[in-house]
């Protein structure tokens, strides 16, 4: 049998790695079946596995009601969260241990609510990474993420950069990490094991500047908008050669095959959410060392001369941490993932205080 896309490029002579934008059992089963060394949950991603088998998650909410009288609605859906998880670290444990902790690992995201509060950020990143040995922590590429990045990673936690977009957000976080794990090893400790990422939403990019063309009227091709993301990718990856961060670029929120086709050949990591693995399966194009081919010139000119936060986003120098918070892919998805919280609470309360 012919192996799929994603089988070639997995098991073939890439560097590029599989994970999956997911922690449901089943889609994290089969991506590993796929070559899949990796996988993800976040707020958004939790509540979906909830509702993917709600009999089960809804039965467990009033067990741990029962358990823990005085637990908060947020308690209980965040113990749910972590056991989760939990069970998805367990499914990528063999590759852990096979890769020494560059890869198996499950990425659990900080709660959003903590945003404001650096400390508070790298304390549950703490606290996360000692739920499974193969626990990654997402925490916001923001002014106060910055912070917490540094102090996680120094106090030996590897992270998963996320709420991140630009180049200027990617190249600020992999420099955190460098300075945590300076501080880690100035303290005697080894750091061979850590297995940090940096992600870039892709896809969230795109969808901005799709929101700023309709917003500001451009009349730009909207084929161009496809690329956007997958051009402060590859900005960033030529930064990453030229400086050699220990951290890898991952991509994620995929809007399209090209933020799969266009990275394969790279030294990082590709996300795809499961529905889109089926989809780059079913097209059935082979994988090609695409990484180092550069995004026609002729797009990057035309969205620099017509979106200036396109320009913020693909100048490593165009933001400064501190805009980093009101760039508009970040309140975005900060508030998509707050409004995800806020779900897990409902549905946490519909069992605890059940309509009449």
């Amino acid at each position: 049998m012919t192996a799929t896309p994603l089988e070639q490029m997995t098991a073939g002579d890439f560097p590029t790695v599989l994970w999956n934008d997911s922690a449901d059992p089943q889609e994290l089963g089969q991506s590993i079946a796929w070559g899949a060394v990796g996988a993800t949950c976040n707020p958004v991603i939790a509540v979906q596995c909830i509702k993917n088998d709600l009999p089960r998650w809804t039965a467990r909410m009033s067990e741990i009601a029962q358990e823990r009288p005085e637990a908060s609605e947020s308690e209980i859906g965040w113990q749910v969260v972590e056991e989760i998880s939990k069970e998805a670290a367990a499914q990528l444990k063999p590759a852990f241990d096979k890769h020494g902790g560059r890869n198996g690992r499950l990425s659990m995201q900080t709660d959003p609510r903590n945003h404001r509060n650096a400390k508070a950020l790298a304390d549950q990143a703490k606290y996360f990474s000692t739920l499974a040995p193969n626990i990654i922590v997402k925490i916001p590429a923001t002014a106060t993420g910055l912070t917490a990045i540094e102090d996680a990673v120094s106090r030996g936690v590897s992270i998963n950069v996320t709420v991140s977009f630009t180049v200027p957000q990617a190249v600020a976080a992999a420099e955190a990490i460098e300075r945590g794990m300076a501080k880690r090893e100035a303290a005697g400790h080894d750091v061979s094991n850590m297995g940090h990422v940096v992600t870039i939403m892709v896809g969230r990019l795109d969808d901005w500047l799709k929101d700023c063309a309709k917003t500001e009227g451009s009349d730009i091709d909207p084929e161009y908008l496809e690329w956007a993301g997958v051009a402060a990718f590859k900005r960033a990856y030529s930064i990453w050669q030229e400086r050699g961060y220990r951290s890898r670029l991952l991509s994620a929120a995929f809007r399209n095959t090209k933020q799969w086709s266009e990275f394969v050949g790279g030294d990082v990591v590709i996300s795809p959410p499961f529905a889109w693995q089926e989809k780059i399966q079913a097209a059935g194009a082979a994988p090609e060392n695409r990484m180092d081919v550069p995004v026609d010139p002729a797009i990057v000119e035309a969205l620099s001369a017509a979106f200036p936060d396109f320009r913020r986003a693909y100048d490593p120098d165009g933001m400064s941490p501190e805009e980093f918070d009101t760039f508009g892919a970040t309140r975005k998805t900060l508030r998509q993932f707050l409004g995800a919280d806020e779900e897990l609470d409902q549905m946490v309360r519909d069992v605890l205080v059940p309509a009449p």
